[in-house]
């Protein structure tokens, strides 16, 4: 997958959708929050990133400290400011190295790993928009589940000494989507070792099947399995701790 790409794409689409709406309406999956607060956490969030990269930060950056963090009053500035914040990301990673070392929330990362998390950045963000004005969420399959496998990948690493299962626990999830393959699938288990993850088929005490696109809703909480019509077997408190624990 050509991550880049989806990055400015998304991105794109993203500020499409708020271009068109009312900036006071509220998000209800990001409660307390506008269409005008959630535009600028993503475009402040790009630019937060960008800079990490740029000035090869070892330590975080306080968001106050973001260079143009501001976006201008004007829709059309304001629009140009989210679009050209991605392409500082991209150019960042291009003049730093992809493989340079710098700060990130899982410790130290190569700066090529930003681009993959601000691309589900802006596609989780992007749900929220959609859900917020009414409009449909369209996602294709390939980049739904590397959005999981990178969620994923989130919440075991993020989290402990709280961990996103119990020891003992597995979950599993199955992608019904054509041509997925192996990537549409994804057992979390908790053992001896820790949390770990793969894309193995497995029984897990808890599994959820259906689209890739509803699993990726279901997974960062933006919709319940209920509206969505996801299958669930076994047993739902797994899937509910899995929740709790994995807020972001």
């Amino acid at each position: 997958m050509d991550f880049r790409a989806a990055l400015l794409d998304q991105t794109q689409i993203f500020g499409d959708l708020i271009r068109d709406a009312d900036p006071a309406t509220p998000v209800p999956t990001c409660p307390d929050w506008t269409l005008k607060q959630l535009f600028r956490h993503v475009g402040r969030g790009n630019r937060w990133s960008a800079q990490i990269i740029a000035d090869q930060h070892l330590k975080p950056l306080d968001p106050r400290d973001v260079r143009e963090g501001k976006p201008p009053d004007d829709i059309d500035g304001a629009i140009d400011w989210l679009n050209r914040g991605v392409r500082l990301i991209i150019d960042a990673v291009d003049h730093t190295g992809p493989q340079t070392r710098v700060w990130t929330f899982l410790g130290p990362r190569p700066a090529g790993w930003w681009i993959r998390r601000r691309l589900h950045e802006v596609v989780v963000h992007r749900a929220d928009a959609a859900i917020a004005t009414g409009t449909d969420f369209d996602l294709g399959a390939e980049l739904a589940a590397d959005a999981i496998s990178e969620w994923i990948e989130l919440m075991v690493n993020n989290k402990p000494p709280q961990y996103a299962l119990e020891r003992g626990q597995t979950m599993h999830l199955h992608a019904t989507d054509d041509g997925l393959g192996p990537s549409g699938e994804w057992l979390v288990v908790h053992d001896e070792e820790g949390v770990t993850w793969s894309h193995d088929h497995g029984k897990g005490d808890v599994a959820l099947r259906g689209p890739a696109k509803d699993l990726l809703l279901a997974i960062t909480r933006r919709r319940t399995v209920a509206d969505l019509g996801l299958e669930l077997h076994g047993d739902v408190a797994v899937w509910d701790g899995w929740l709790e624990r994995t807020g972001f």
